[in-house]
């Protein structure tokens, strides 16, 4: 990945809605070379979609949390697939130590959250750790992160 490309993922990080004359106009290429080379991006893998970020708070879901699973054999959460389609899951991450799996769920309210934990415990014993605040929302992937960047 050289200069440009980096220019366009941190131009599209910042405004994923950009059209591809808006960008082209943003690094100082053509339209048409923009679109191939965000298709080359995405081809690579190196894009891998585009979202709305949603607040979970103004979408009803003000109770956020990370949960920690400790589970195993057949009863581990990562066996099941249908626990990445419930609704109060936003993450679903395997992890190594002592957890093998950690969460972001978000729910209504704290008898919704003590539902999902009771929920989880079919899978092994999960330990909630509710958030407070957003320090970071989501992090930028920049140049500067990527070993031999030009």
């Amino acid at each position: 990945m050289d200069r440009v490309d980096w220019s366009i993922l941190s131009a599209l990080q910042a405004d994923a809605r950009l059209s591809f004359n808006a960008l082209a106009r943003r690094i100082s290429l053509s339209a048409p070379a923009t679109g191939e080379r965000v298709r080359r991006l995405e081809d690579a893998g190196v894009i891998t979609g585009y979202h709305a970020h949603v607040s979970p708070v103004r979408a009803g879901r003000p109770v956020r949390a990370f949960v920690r699973m400790q589970c195993y054999g057949p009863t581990c959460i990562l066996r099941d697939p249908t626990v990445a389609g419930w609704p109060e899951v936003l993450q679903l991450h395997r992890v190594t130590g002592v957890d093998c799996t950690v969460l972001l769920v978000a729910v209504p309210d704290m008898p919704g959250l003590q539902a999902l934990l009771d929920r989880l415990a079919d899978y092994g014993r999960p330990e909630s750790s509710l958030v407070l605040d957003d320090v970071v929302e989501w992090g930028v992937i920049t140049a500067a992160d990527s070993p031999g960047a030009s």
